[in-house]
């Protein structure tokens, strides 16, 4: 009668621990989703990479060509230092606002991150509090049925 009941205990834990959870299927699939989100991340790192190389590559092709004509052409037109200082101070100047929107865009995204970071820190402070709270409740509503 012994063994019986201990081959019975032993398969209701067996069953036990084989019991599907609503909050396991949940977690672990939000869990698949959000690693295979964060497993991309170098992916994307690395074909931003790629792209930024092959824009320098045909930059400097680019330049390269436009040395070759300054010598065959523009230093023939006899363009005074004068005129070349201008020059430069203006794409000096379009340089420098490309460069600070692309800090402020950065601060944009930095912040937007942040804010969801924020915003989910809120939202697991308030499901600890729901589920703490709705524990008591069922407690309650358990003990005074057991009344």
């Amino acid at each position: 009668m012994s063994e019986l009941s201990s081959e019975k205990k032993d398969q209701e834990s067996s069953e036990a621990n084989n019991t599907i959870s609503i909050c396991d299927i949940m977690k672990d699939n939000t869990t698949k989703i959000l690693k295979k989100i964060e497993f991309q991340i170098p992916s994307y790192m690395q074909w931003y990479s790629d792209l930024y190389t092959e824009q320098l590559h045909s930059l400097d092709d680019v330049f390269g060509t436009c040395y070759i004509w300054q010598k065959q052409y523009f230093d023939r037109l006899g363009i005074d230092q004068k005129t070349m200082k201008s020059i430069s101070d203006y794409w000096n100047a379009i340089t420098e606002t490309a460069i600070s929107q692309i800090e402020m865009s950065n601060n944009l995204q930095k912040a937007y991150v942040q804010t969801r970071i924020a915003g989910v820190k809120s939202y697991d402070q308030y499901m600890h509090f729901v589920m703490d709270y709705y524990g008591k409740i069922m407690s309650q509503l358990m003990s005074s049925m057991n009344k």
